[in-house]
């Protein structure tokens, strides 16, 4: 008997969203290795904008660690920015 695959909320988000962006479900649902139905229910769960698309048996701190993670991303992208704002206007003109 072969193991059901799960995937993060975080995976089907990106999934929902490169279909939507590539207009066809079937091409986007072989790129990511995922059936066609299972592509397009999620989908439906996102348009639907119930508050929790995909609740899932996960583990309650993966919410929390998710979101973490992406705020630390930000934080890290926010902080190369200033980084090479300041070396831009530290540099004396010639």
């Amino acid at each position: 008997m072969s193991e059901r695959k799960s995937y993060t909320e975080e995976f089907k988000r990106e999934a929902v969203r490169l279909c939507t962006e590539r207009g066809n479900l079937s091409q986007t649902a072989r790129d990511l290795g995922v059936s066609v139905t299972v592509l397009g229910r999620w989908k439906k769960a996102l348009t639907e904008g119930s508050e929790n698309p995909f609740p899932g048996q996960g583990n309650p701190q993966d919410p929390e660690q998710a979101r973490l993670q992406r705020e630390l991303a930000r934080l890290r992208e926010e902080n190369e920015i200033l980084k090479k704002a300041v070396g831009i206007f530290t540099k004396s003109p010639r």
